[in-house]
């Protein structure tokens, strides 16, 4: 493994100013009367905050904010079948020597930004409750670090690169927090490191395949003794709205990523959009700023690899012939926060299971819970973690506060 490199968020000046030329000469669509959101981004939105890119939002003052809050750090790290890639990360150890080690995996159309809020909270030191060292990874291919170069780079790889990453920081034991594809990473984590190094893992994307009568009996024939409850017919009727009319760009990133890329890699107009809509759609009315949406937008457009390298996931996933791992296989303590504006929201019912020490339902807050609402998820790890919690001890060496 090789050694750790300081790194800074220095985009050279003329990729800004080929930024600017792009948002000058960018060309609009169209848009039919009273169309609000029912079509998509609304063309005033975009047109905006286009604009506001161009002549109004500094880079230079927001990068200079992420390199003063965000210790940054590069490393290579060797996956099998893959060679060696270049990995960027954020890591922050706590004051106390015996914080838990914690892994932070974000998803798409995330990236290492979203452990910004929660980072200062999860290292802070307390009598009251655990401290972490905290490491959040940038995926190959998303942010700053390198993307895989051959076909097949699916979930397991992904995992792989985030074990091995903590086991080179020096974590040989450590917990787990993810949402979207961070959930699935760490879920992967959990059954390929789970036990010996990946102690317990948390997630705000819990996801089960179906109750079946030959994979999951006791549960699939009680269902059909029992009801859903209303918060539980609400998720299902959420899911089902978003498999008909939000699952568009899902459809498109896992089977067509590279014509998809075209667009992404040299509009930022187009880029704008298509994420923007996802900001906006997926989290429960949280008032985002110009700035805000901005600085997301930037760390896609000028990211190493470019804003395609990170939409080929879903297409690897896919094709990868997956099948949602039932969580009673994970063998690790595992805890659940429900947020209500999530996307995809799974019965209760669905999710029990041996290794489940852990749930807590919200009243508000969406998809990127750590960016949203992080007190409320950081709350729950605390809780999940803390002295008296079912995971607490769970990193025998490391329990979170001063000896």
């Amino acid at each position: 493994m090789s050694t750790e490199s300081p790194f800074t968020i220095a985009v050279p000046d003329e990729q800004i100013l080929l930024l600017k030329q792009k948002l000058d000469l960018a060309r609009f669509p169209d848009e039919l009367e009273e169309a609000g959101w029912n079509y998509g981004a609304p063309l005033k939105d975009v047109q905006r905050l286009a604009a506001y890119w161009k002549d109004g939002f500094d880079w230079r003052k927001h990068e200079a904010l992420l390199n003063e809050e965000l210790p940054q750090f590069t490393r290579d790290v060797e996956v099998e079948g893959f060679g060696s890639l270049n990995i960027h990360y954020v890591h922050k150890k706590s004051s106390v020597d015996s914080a838990i080690p914690l892994l932070f995996v974000h998803g798409w159309p995330g990236s290492f930004l979203e452990v910004r809020k929660i980072l200062p909270m999860l290292t802070e030191e307390s009598s009251d409750h655990p401290s972490f060292h905290v490491v959040a990874i940038s995926l190959p291919g998303y942010g700053f670090s390198e993307a895989p170069k051959k076909k097949g780079f699916a979930i397991s790889q992904y995992a792989e690169v985030s074990h091995k990453l903590m086991l080179a920081l020096g974590y040989n034991e450590y917990v787990t927090q993810g949402g979207d594809w961070g959930g699935f990473i760490t879920q992967r984590v959990s059954t390929l490191y789970g036990g010996k190094h990946a102690k317990a893992r948390h997630t705000n994307f819990p996801t089960a395949p179906p109750p079946h009568p030959w994979h999951r009996p006791m549960i699939f024939f009680s269902l059909m003794l029992t009801r859903y409850t209303p918060e539980e017919k609400a998720g299902l009727a959420r899911m089902e709205s978003f498999r008909k009319e939000g699952r568009g760009y899902y459809v498109e990133q896992s089977t067509q990523p590279q014509t998809l890329g075209y667009g992404l890699a040299d509009s930022p107009v187009g880029l704008l959009a298509w994420i923007y809509e996802k900001l906006v759609n997926w989290t429960d009315e949280y008032p985002w700023t110009f700035d805000e949406v901005l600085t997301w937008m930037s760390i896609y457009w000028f990211s190493r690899a470019g804003p395609a390298a990170s939409v080929r996931i879903y297409y690897e996933f896919m094709k990868s012939r997956p099948t949602l791992t039932w969580v009673g296989e994970l063998g690790i303590p595992t805890g659940y926060s429900y947020f209500p504006k999530e996307v995809l929201q799974f019965p209760r019912s669905w999710l029990k299971n041996r290794q489940l020490v852990f749930e807590n339902r919200h009243t508000k807050g969406g998809h990127f819970a750590a960016y949203e609402c992080p007190e409320l998820l950081v709350g729950d790890i605390r809780k999940m973690f803390g002295k008296g919690g079912p995971a607490f001890g769970a990193v025998s060496s490391h329990n979170g506060f001063k000896l």
